[in-house]
């Protein structure tokens, strides 16, 4: 099925990989709905400044609201639900704000789909679920571990999203990106920390250097979103975009600095680091279903993403704060 000429909605629009999506989703022909968080300033996130904008219809409004989420679903014949609360440092201070979002939220998006009759729903999961890794690469059969309240809160919305296929035969696909980064990614993420303090010529200050990630460039994510949503082998299913390989913090740190140009002056900082048996020591994806069902692969590899990113931060540093730690 292709998206172009058809209606899709997009949740969390405003965001890193959400406005990357969107603005993918117009280039395809599609018409566009992009839900965004209200508030008075009118800010619609990284869109407001998008090539893309007029051809976007905005609807400002809260995932929690299940009023707002079901009017903003009305006519519409994909949903893809990125909109929650990410940040794991925040969750272990606010994690009643992370059910009240990625749980209640989920559940507005799912429940007003069966009302709806939509077409499809694309739920957006996270490797985070999966915890520290039992067997590598992670296939989606990994049993799922809440390590963090954030993570805890993404298997509830897991969960929700199966049942609601399974019980009222919801048409929903769970996409689960790993590593996900970018251009227009926050400091909350390690990518950004690390490219913001060598761009700023100051030591780079991380928590803990040894634990292994899957880094996948946003725009192969994306790709992932439409494949799963193109795809009618993918009702039912949870899929991984993931690029299959892994690389430790620490040898990140130094990839980024050889392609920033500069040497690398690396410490580690207590509040940095995560509680230790919540701290998840190694994440690599397993993305052969990906591959076999949706005919998706990750494009862009590692070196090549880091420097596209890279570039952007270079034209971009005056929005970020390189001496703030970011939960």
């Amino acid at each position: 099925m292709s998206l172009a000429s058809k209606t899709v909605l997009v949740t969390g629009a405003g965001g890193f990989i959400g406005s990357h999506l969107t603005e993918q989703l117009v280039r395809q022909g599609a018409r566009v709905r992009a839900m965004v968080r209200y508030n008075s300033r009118g800010f619609r996130g990284w869109l407001d400044d998008s090539p893309l904008a007029k051809e976007i219809e905005f609807l400002p409004g809260d995932i929690r609201d299940p009023h707002f989420v079901r009017e903003s679903m009305r006519g519409v014949d994909t949903v893809f639900h990125l909109a929650a609360l990410i940040a794991i440092p925040y969750s272990y201070s606010a994690p009643e704000s992370y059910v009240s979002t990625n749980i209640t939220g989920t559940l507005n998006v799912l429940q007003a789909g069966r009302e709806l009759g939509t077409q499809r729903i694309l739920h957006t999961s996270t490797s985070e679920v999966y915890g520290t890794a039992i067997q590598v690469p992670i296939p989606e059969t990994h049993p799922l571990q809440g390590q963090s309240p954030y993570s805890a809160s993404k298997i509830g919305a897991d969960k929700l999203a199966e049942s609601y296929y399974l019980s009222f035969g919801l048409p929903v696909v769970t996409v689960r990106p790993f590593n996900t980064f970018g251009p227009r990614q926050s400091m909350r993420a390690v990518i950004p920390t690390i490219i913001t303090q060598l761009l700023a010529r100051k030591e780079v200050k991380l928590g803990a250097l040894t634990p292994t990630r899957d880094m996948n460039f946003v725009a192969n994510t994306a790709a992932g979103f439409i494949a799963a949503a193109e795809s009618p082998a993918a009702i039912g299913g949870t899929f991984n975009f993931g690029s299959g390989r892994e690389i430790s913090i620490g040898d990140l740190a130094q990839t980024i600095a050889q392609i920033v140009g500069v040497k690398l002056d690396l410490a580690t900082e207590a509040e940095r680091m995560r509680p230790e048996k919540s701290e998840v020591q190694r994440l690599l994806a397993d993305n052969t279903l990906a591959t076999q069902k949706l005919g998706w692969t990750p494009a862009v590899g590692l070196e090549e993403g880091l420097e596209k990113t890279v570039e952007w931060f270079r034209s971009h540093l005056h929005l970020y704060r390189p001496d703030e730690y970011v939960r």
